[in-house]
């Protein structure tokens, strides 16, 4: 059995790691705002292999709401092109025969409040990810209790560590979520 202080340390690990997922997730959701992550989930075929788009081209911003991709072989911009159309970003790419460029249209209210939902849904898969560490952590205890391996005391202030750091990363989740849900909904 591990030490209360070995599954704390875990713990914490997974439910950083949940965090920094979720971070990455909402980072491809699209704001009004352009930003190069909005390609991060973009796979073009590349020699048989599925390769995202910002390790076979350049990718900028030069504008709030305008990307601007150069690929280093010329031959791909009719794959990435092809990737950008059959993506779920809803968006047409403009192919000039040296750079492809995405003009971002505003977003409407209803678009708005759908992307709103989905941050929810990611949020919510999180949360419930969080809650399973936390249960899996006081599986652990309970094992170790009714094995003998610790005392009782010792596995109430277990569970408390697990509580706290549970409500700790509930707390970071709220706060992420808060702000795409803002950055989604401001105009």
């Amino acid at each position: 059995m591990a030490t209360i202080e070995e599954l704390k340390v875990k713990s914490e690990e997974k439910m950083t790691n949940a965090i920094k997922a979720l971070r990455s997730e909402l980072a491809s959701i699209r704001t009004g705002r352009a930003t190069p992550s909005l390609l991060d989930r973009i796979k073009v075929d590349y020699y048989g292999a599925p390769t995202p788009v910002n390790q076979l081209a350049n990718v900028t911003v030069p504008e709030p709401r305008l990307i601007v991709i150069q690929p280093w072989d010329k031959n791909l911009l009719k794959p990435i092109e092809k990737a950008i159309m059959t993506s779920d970003l809803g968006i047409n790419p403009n192919n000039d025969g040296s750079v492809i460029r995405l003009n971002l249209p505003l977003l409407t209210e209803e678009r708005r409040k759908e992307l709103a939902r989905m941050v929810g849904k990611k949020g919510e898969a999180s949360r419930v990810e969080i809650r399973n560490i936390r249960r899996d952590f006081n599986d652990a205890v309970k094992k170790a209790l009714k094995a003998k391996e610790i005392t009782e005391d010792d596995a109430k202030d277990a569970t408390d560590v697990s509580q706290k750091l549970t409500d700790k990363f509930m707390k970071q989740l709220e706060e992420v979520l808060a702000k795409k849900e803002k950055e989604v909904m401001s105009v």
